[in-house]
C-alpha cells in the first residue's frame, strides 16, 4: 500500500522508560495468563500506533493469543489486526495473514452472535485489504440470514464497506440488500439496509420509498430520518416524485420523534415555497420549542424559525400569538430570542394583541416569583417600548401601565421605563398632559437617583400649563421635606440632644474630660471625648431617620440629582413667567425655587451629608440661582433653558431613527444589478429556492473563504517574521496567518552550511492563552537545502500572546546544536472587530467590568476629532457617540467606543480630551473589559500608535 493511503490513528502517549523489550513481550504472550496477555497486547497496540510496529511479534500473537476464547482478548485482537503491518517490503500479503484470515472466518461462523457481530464490525475497518476480504465475502453474505438482528445489521454494513471499495467482490450487492430489506422486520437492520441503498443505489432506495409509501409515517425514527435524507438528495435532481414527497413530509410533521419533525420541517421548506407548507413548517418549529426540554435545542429551532421569518415574514403573521406561548419557557435566552422574532413580525393588525400579552406577562412578574424575574421584566419593558414607539395607536394604552414600574426596586427596569416615557412624550404631544400628571403623582414612589433625574428632566421640559407647574412644585416640596434642609436637620439634631442637655453640668464636664484611645485609618491613635462620641451618635441617628425619597438622595451625596432638580425648577419658573401675567405668583415660585437650590448647596457643605457637594454640581446650581435672580435680564438664557435642550433631544431621536432606518435598508438592500457583460456561472439550471439545499460548490466556497477578499503577495510579505539571523547555521522565517480561532505558522528553514543536518527539530512554546496543536517532527536537511514546516496554534481568548522556541539538530560527531528563535508577538487586533451597543448597555457594562486601563494622551495632533479617528483605527473600535454630539467647533471632546472579540468578549473605551491654548491635546483614554488581557493589550496598542501618530502595522 502507498503511504499516502495508509489510515491515520490517534497517537497515544507512552512512557519510553516502561516499554518492555521484544523478548519480554514474547515471554509474556507465551507464558502469561489471559490478564497478562491482555495487558501485553495493549502495550503492543500502543507501540504499533506510535510507529514501533515490532513485526517479529506477529507470529507469537497468532500462536498464543489468537486461540484464546476470552472475549476481551478477542476484541483487543481486532484492534491489533487493524494496525499491525500486513504486507512485506515488496507490498505482498504476509504468509502469516493466511492464519489470521482463517481465524476471522471461524469467528464469522461462531455460534455466539456477539462474536459474529463484532467480527463483522471489525471487517468494516479492513475495507482496503482486498486479499483479506475476498475469501470472507461468502460468509458475510450468509450472515444476512442469521437469526439474530445484531449479526444481520453488522453484516449489512460490512457488505456496504466491501462494496464501496471493491465493487467487483459483490457485484450484486444492491439487489441482495434490496431483497433483504423487503423481507426484514427489525427496525435497525432495515435502516442500515436503506442507508446502503441510499449511498450505493439511489434508484432502488427511491423505489423502496414508493413501495412502502403509506407505512412510512408509522415506521421507526431512524428509518424515517434516512428516508428524509434520501428525499432531500433526490430532490436535488429533476425528480417526478416531488409532489408525493411533499405530501409525505407534511405527514411526518406530526411524527412522534422531535428529530424527525425538525428534519421534516427543514426539508419541507426546501421542497416548496407554498405559503401553506411554510406555515405548517413554522407551526412544527413552534410546537417543537414548546415541547422540547433542552434549552440548547430550543435555541437551535428558534434560529431556524427566525431564518424562515426572514424569508417569509408575511406568511407567519398569523402565528405570532403561537410564538408568544414560547415565553412560558423558564430560560431567559429562549424568551429573548422568541421576543426578537415577535418584534420582527408584529404589524398594525397584531400589535394590540401582542402588547396586551406582554402587559399580562409583566404583571405576572410582580405577582409570582420567576427565575431571573428582574431581567425578564426588563426585557418585557424594552419590548413594549419598541412596539409603542413603532405603532402610535398603542402608546397611550401602555405608557400609564409602564409608569407603575418607576418605583421598581430593579433599577434597570425603572430606567427603561424612564427612557420609554421620555421618547413617547416627545413623539406624541397629545399624551404629554396625562403623562406629566401621572409622573407628578409617582414622584413619591421613586427610589433611584437615575430615575429621579429622568423624571425631573421630563417634568422640566414638558410641563406647560400653569396648574401643572403649581402641582409639580407642591409634589416636589413633599418629596424634599421641610425647607431649608440644613435648618430642619439641625433642628432634629438639637431635639435629639435635648435630653442630654438637661443633665447636670458637672457630669457633662466629667464626661468631656474622660478619654479613650481610638485607632485611625492610618493606624495611629487619636483621642476622642465621650461628649464628642455622643454627638456623633446623635448625628448618625438623625441621618438614619426616615425621610422623604428626594431628600434622602441629596443627604446621601447624590448632588447630581440636586443639580438636575435645580435645572428643572429653573425651567418651570421661566415657563411660568412667560405664560402668566401674575407677577406675584411668579415671584413666589421664583423665591421658593431659589430657596430650594440654596438649601441644597448649604446642606452639601454641612456635616449632615455623606460626602460634600462637588464643584460641578455646586457651579451648576449657582448658575440656576443666578438665572432666576435676573429673570427678565437675559432672554437668551430663556431660549437655552426652554427650547435648546428639548430640540437637542429631538435631534438625538431623529439621528437614532435615521441610523435604524439606514441599517434596515442596508439589510434589505437588493444586490447590485448584473451587467450585460458579466460572466454567467451555470452551476445548475434549477434555481435553489431556500438555503437548506446548499450545493457542494457553496459549501466549498464557505469552507475555503474564497468569497472574501484574496490576499495579495505584498500583504503576505508584511506578515513574515524573521526568526534567526542571516549568519546563523540555519536561517528561519515564519509567515503568520490568523484564520478564525487558529494561527497558522508556515516556517521556512534554510540550511546555510555544507553539512547535512540530521534529526532537526523545530520546537515551539507559547505564552498566554495559546496552545500548540501538533507535536514536533524531526527532519533531515541536505546542505544548502530548504525545508517548509507548518504548525497550528489554537487561540482561546483575546490576549496578546507570544510564540517562542528553538531549533535543535545533530551536528558533526553526534553533538547537539541549537539556535534560539526570535519571539513572535500575536496581534490582538486580529481578534477584535468594531461592534455596536446601546447607551444603556454600555453604561451597564462599564459599571460591571472591573479591569480598567488608563492611558494618558501624548500626541502632536491638534484636532480632537482627528485623534478620535486615530484611536478608533488603531484599536478597531466603533464610536457609539452620535456624529451630531461630536460635530462643531469645541475644545473639549468626550466619546464612547466599543468593540467585541471573536470569543464574545466586550471591550469598552472612553476618550476624554481637551485642546489647550498652545494647540496641543491633553486628556486620557479609559479602557474597561471583563478580562485583564484586553484592557492591557488595547492600552499598549494606543501607546504604540501615539509614538508616530500612525497605528502600528
Amino acid at each position: 500500500m502507498a503511504s499516502a493511503e495508509a489510515p491515520c490513528y490517534t497517537v497515544i502517549t507512552e512512557d519510553s522508560t516502561e516499554t518492555p523489550t521484544t523478548q519480554e513481550l514474547r515471554a509474556a504472550l507465551q507464558k502469561g495468563s489471559d490478564e497478562v496477555k491482555l495487558d501485553t497486547l495493549r502495550k503492543i497496540v500502543v507501540s504499533t500506533i506510535n510507529g514501533n510496529s515490532q513485526p517479529q511479534l506477529l507470529m507469537p500473537i497468532i500462536q498464543y493469543v489468537m486461540p484464546s476464547k476470552n472475549k476481551q482478548l478477542k476484541k483487543l485482537l481486532h484492534f491489533y489486526w487493524e494496525v499491525c503491518p500486513k504486507y512485506d517490503d515488496n507490498g505482498k500479503l504476509k504468509q502469516e495473514m493466511i492464519l489470521v484470515v482463517n481465524a476471522i472466518r471461524n469467528d464469522l461462523q461462531h455460534p455466539n452472535e456477539y462474536i459474529r457481530g463484532s467480527t463483522l464490525r471489525f471487517l468494516q475497518k479492513l475495507a482496503k485489504d482486498v486479499e483479506i476480504l475476498e475469501p470472507l465475502v461468502p460468509i458475510c453474505r450468509s450472515c444476512l440470514e442469521h437469526r439474530h438482528s445484531y449479526v444481520r445489521k453488522n453484516a449489512v454494513f460490512a457488505i456496504y464497506s466491501i462494496y464501496r471499495e471493491f465493487e467487483n467482490l459483490i457485484p450484486d450487492a444492491p439487489e441482495l440488500i434490496h431483497t433483504f430489506l423487503a423481507a426484514e422486520s427489525d427496525a435497525t437492520c432495515k435502516r442500515n439496509a436503506f442507508v446502503f441503498l441510499a449511498n450505493c443505489a439511489m434508484p432502488k432506495a427511491v423505489e423502496y420509498i414508493l413501495q412502502v409509501f403509506d407505512q412510512i409515517p408509522s415506521m421507526d425514527e431512524l428509518l424515517q430520518m434516512s428516508i428524509i435524507e434520501v428525499i432531500r438528495q433526490d430532490c436535488k435532481t429533476d425528480t417526478t416524485h416531488r409532489a408525493r414527497y411533499i405530501l409525505l413530509i407534511s405527514e411526518l410533521l406530526n411524527a412522534s420523534s422531535h428529530a424527525v419533525k425538525y428534519e421534516a420541517a427543514a426539508t419541507l421548506t426546501a421542497l416548496t415555497q407554498n405559503p401553506a407548507a411554510i406555515k405548517a413548517a413554522a407551526s412544527c418549529y413552534i410546537n417543537l420549542v414548546t415541547r422540547e426540554s433542552d434549552n440548547n435545542a430550543k435555541l437551535i429551532v428558534l434560529d431556524r424559525l427566525d431564518a424562515l421569518r426572514s424569508r417569509h415574514g408575511h406568511v407567519l403573521d398569523s402565528l405570532i400569538m403561537d410564538i408568544l406561548q414560547i415565553l412560558s419557557s423558564t430560560d431567559l435566552e429562549v424568551r429573548r430570542k422568541a421576543i426578537g422574532i415577535v418584534l420582527n413580525l408584529v404589524s398594525s393588525r397584531s400589535v394590540e394583541d401582542v402588547v396586551l400579552f406582554l402587559k399580562k406577562q409583566l404583571q405576572r412578574t410582580q405577582e409570582q416569583e420567576f427565575e431571573k424575574a428582574p431581567e425578564y421584566r426588563q426585557l418585557l419593558i424594552q419590548s413594549i417600548h419598541i412596539c409603542a414607539v413603532r405603532f402610535s395607536e398603542v402608546a397611550a394604552t401602555v405608557v400609564h401601565a409602564l409608569m407603575d414600574f418607576l418605583g421598581d426596586s430593579n433599577n434597570p427596569s425603572a430606567l427603561d421605563v424612564v427612557a420609554f416615557v421620555r421618547e413617547v412624550v416627545e413623539k406624541f404631544p397629545k399624551l404629554r398632559t396625562t403623562i406629566c400628571e401621572k409622573l407628578i403623582q409617582t414622584l413619591s414612589e421613586i427610589k433611584s437617583g437615575k430615575v429621579y433625574r429622568g423624571v425631573l428632566w421630563i417634568l422640566g421640559e414638558y410641563v406647560e400649563a400653569l396648574p401643572e407647574i403649581q402641582q409639580t412644585f407642591q409634589e416636589l416640596r413633599k418629596v424634599l421635606g421641610e425647607i431649608p434642609i440644613l435648618a430642619s436637620e439641625q433642628k432634629l439634631l438639637d431635639e435629639a440632644g435635648g435630653e442630654d442637655e438637661d443633665k447636670t453640668e458637672d457630669k457633662a464636664e466629667v464626661k468631656a474630660e474622660s478619654t479613650k484611645p481610638k485607632v485611625l485609618a492610618d493606624g495611629t491613635y487619636a483621642t476622642e471625648t465621650a461628649f464628642t462620641s455622643m454627638s456623633a451618635a446623635r448625628l448618625e441617628a438623625v441621618k438614619a431617620a426616615a425621610k422623604p425619597p428626594l431628600r434622602t438622595l441629596i443627604l446621601g451625596g447624590d448632588f447630581f440629582t440636586g443639580a438636575v432638580l435645580s435645572s428643572a425648577l429653573t425651567k418651570l419658573v421661566l415657563r411660568h413667567s412667560e405664560l402668566s401675567d401674575d407677577q406675584k405668583a411668579t415671584n413666589t415660585l421664583r423665591a421658593e425655587a431659589m430657596l430650594i437650590m440654596a438649601s441644597v448647596i448649604r446642606v452639601g457643605q454641612s456635616k449632615f451629608v455623606t460626602v460634600p457637594i462637588d464643584e460641578d454640581s455646586s457651579e451648576r446650581i449657582m448658575n440656576c440661582i443666578e438665572t432666576l435672580s435676573e429673570l427678565q435680564a437675559k432672554p437668551a438664557v430663556h431660549e437655552l433653558f426652554l427650547r435648546d435642550t428639548k430640540s437637542a433631544y429631538a435631534k438625538m431621536l431623529g439621528a437614532q431613527e435615521q441610523k435604524a432606518a439606514e441599517k434596515k435598508e442596508q439589510e434589505s438592500a437588493k444586490p447590485a444589478a448584473i451587467q450585460v457583460d458579466d460572466l454567467l456561472a451555470f452551476r445548475q439550471f434549477s434555481k435553489k429556492a431556500a438555503e437548506d439545499l446548499v450545493d457542494d460548490h457553496e459549501d466549498l466556497v464557505r469552507a475555503t473563504g474564497a468569497d472574501g477578499a484574496r490576499e495579495d503577495f505584498l500583504s503576505n510579505l508584511s506578515r513574515i517574521s524573521q526568526l534567526t539571523g542571516f549568519s546563523d547555521p540555519i536561517y528561519a522565517e515564519a509567515y503568520v496567518k490568523v484564520h478564525g480561532f487558529d494561527i497558522l505558522l508556515d516556517v521556512l528553514l534554510v540550511n546555510q552550511t555544507a553539512d547535512t543536518l540530521q534529526n532537526l527539530c523545530l520546537d515551539f512554546a507559547t505564552l498566554g492563552d495559546l496552545k500548540l496543536v501538533e507535536r514536533p517532527s524531526t527532519y533531515t536537511i541536505a546542505p544548502h537545502s530548504f525545508q517548509s514546516i507548518k504548525a497550528t496554534i489554537k487561540v482561546s481568548s483575546t490576549e496578546t500572546g507570544v510564540i517562542f522556541g528553538s531549533i535543535l539538530w545533530e551536528g558533526p560527531g553526534m553533538s547537539e546544536q541549537c539556535v534560539i528563535l526570535n519571539d513572535i508577538h500575536i496581534d490582538i487586533m486580529d481578534y477584535i472587530k468594531p461592534a455596536y451597543c446601546t447607551e444603556a448597555q454600555f453604561r451597564s457594562m462599564w459599571t460591571e467590568f472591573e479591569w480598567e486601563n488608563r492611558v494618558n494622551v501624548s500626541t502632536t495632533m491638534s484636532d480632537p476629532r482627528d485623534y478620535l479617528k486615530h484611536v478608533m483605527k488603531a484599536t478597531n473600535m466603533s464610536c457609539l457617540t452620535p456624529e451630531g454630539a461630536v460635530s462643531g467647533e469645541c475644545d473639549f471632546l468626550s466619546a464612547n467606543m466599543y468593540a467585541r472579540s471573536l470569543f464574545g468578549e466586550d471591550a469598552l473605551a472612553n476618550l476624554s480630551v481637551e485642546r489647550t491654548e498652545q494647540g496641543t491635546i491633553i486628556g486620557h483614554v479609559r479602557i474597561r473589559s471583563k478580562t485583564q488581557g484586553i484592557a492591557l493589550s488595547l492600552g499598549d496598542r494606543i501607546t504604540m500608535a501615539q509614538k508616530d501618530n500612525k497605528p502600528p502595522v
